[in-house]
């Protein structure tokens, strides 16, 4: 029930409902779904209305858009100029007295995120709805109140702007150093053409088959969450050249069966079938964790010759620009929309291949280096996103107190993650 300490949504800002034909500006702005990035207050990207063809909504500079469609994934920006949007994104301008600052501060915060969730309808499509999140209820704060907090809250996101800067500028030169070391090499030598393109002289373009002792899919087996014998890798377990161990499966035992499908350390894991291409052909490098782990049947192991290809050089040059060419090249469409591989496509990739096991391993090296710098720059990001939760929760609904807060808290932290990474 709403008292005089407490306001809704409603009484911050005003539902914007004003159509918008593309045709008739096609040079506009135009912002979807996937200009808008989870978690972030200012766009991540952006269209031309001439790209898109029925009914949009306008909006102006100053004006903040929430994403309707799966409120949980939390989209919303507060944009700086004027333009069109899908109608997925409702229209949201501050009432006089209130910031807009503040209100995309507000569409952010864990409790209205949460609050939006319970509104949504459709199965398939949940969508939350104007009529809904109105309603949300939050602290009456004062003016100044409510600009200190949108100071105190942006301050944190310009630091995970800055943070995913970082990370595009490691995988940027990650793209660079993979194209150099996989057409240079690591001796400086003349190159020659091959059916892949340039590669250095002394080495060998070769098909997969002829470095693998085998290949094989995986289990069928039934498995849960529910911690048992065997965790069981699947696709989301499936990253570039290593595996993540999170949101693990598990099986029970399953007798001499269980050989059959028991990962050994060095073994490729391939993504056999997928409804993205990008994804399509991942392979990981299985070190030896999570420890006792089978592989599901939507993948396929390969086990290499470990006296011609490090498992490592192979994987990184599959996840190459080039690599994931050449396997979706190989990629076979079926009627579920996914794409699929098979073995016989796998064995049919063609791999250049340096003349010995030392010159793959240098080359692993270097990019595990940059991999470290990336992973790191990724904790630092976490750190900095759930920091960010933190303290929408306690300032939006006053557990905390924004005249408590001081700003030179937040370069303390900023400083010290810097620190951290220096020390690595």
């Amino acid at each position: 029930m709403m008292n005089s300490s407490t306001v809704c949504l409603s009484d911050l800002c005003d539902l914007i409902a004003e159509p918008a034909d593309p045709a008739a500006q096609p040079d506009a702005l135009y912002l979807g779904l996937e200009h808008v990035a989870s978690g972030r207050l200012l766009r991540s990207g952006g269209g031309q209305a001439s790209q898109v063809r029925s009914s949009k909504s306008s909006f102006q500079s100053g004006d903040v858009l929430y994403g309707k469609l799966r409120p949980y994934l939390d989209k919303g920006v507060l944009v700086e100029e004027s333009g069109i949007c899908t109608t997925e994104l409702l229209v949201l301008r501050a009432k006089s007295k209130v910031p807009p600052f503040f209100l995309a501060c507000v569409i952010h915060s864990p409790d209205f995120v949460e609050y939006a969730v319970t509104g949504t309808t459709g199965v398939q499509h949940p969508r939350t709805s104007w009529t809904h999140i109105s309603g949300y209820e939050l602290p009456a704060f004062t003016l100044e109140e409510q600009k200190l907090i949108a100071r105190f809250l942006w301050l944190v996101h310009r630091l995970i702007l800055e943070q995913d800067e970082l990370i595009e500028s490691a995988q940027s030169l990650k793209r660079v150093a993979m194209r150099t070391l996989f057409t240079e090499g690591m001796r400086g030598e003349a190159q020659k053409e091959t059916e892949i393109g340039l590669v250095p002289e002394s080495w060998s373009v070769v098909s997969f088959d002829s470095v693998r002792n085998h290949l094989q899919y995986g289990t069928s087996v039934r498995c849960t969450y529910e911690l048992s014998e065997y965790p069981v890798l699947r696709i989301p377990n499936i990253e570039s050249v290593r595996i993540n161990s999170g949101n693990l499966k598990y099986c029970k035992s399953l007798d001499a069966e269980a050989d059959k499908f028991r990962i050994g350390t060095g073994d490729l894991l391939f993504i056999r079938t997928n409804g993205s291409l990008e994804r399509l052909g991942s392979c990981a490098v299985y070190s030896g964790k999570p420890a006792n782990a089978l592989f599901a049947s939507y993948l396929i192991r390969a086990r290499l010759k470990s006296d011609r290809v490090n498992p490592s050089f192979a994987a990184y040059f599959f996840s190459s620009e080039l690599g994931i060419n050449i396997i979706t090249g190989r990629a076979t469409p079926a009627s579920d929309g996914k794409y699929n591989l098979n073995t016989g496509a796998i064995d049919s990739l063609l791999l250049p291949l340096p003349p010995t096991l030392d010159e793959q391993t240098e080359i692993v090296d270097i990019l595990d280096t940059i991999d470290k710098k990336i992973n790191l720059q990724r904790k630092k990001l976490a750190v900095l996103s759930d920091l960010l939760k933190a303290l929408m929760h306690k300032l939006m609904t006053r557990e905390i107190r924004i005249t408590d807060l001081d700003l030179s808290t937040l370069h303390s932290i900023h400083n010290l993650l810097l620190n951290k990474g220096d020390e690595q």
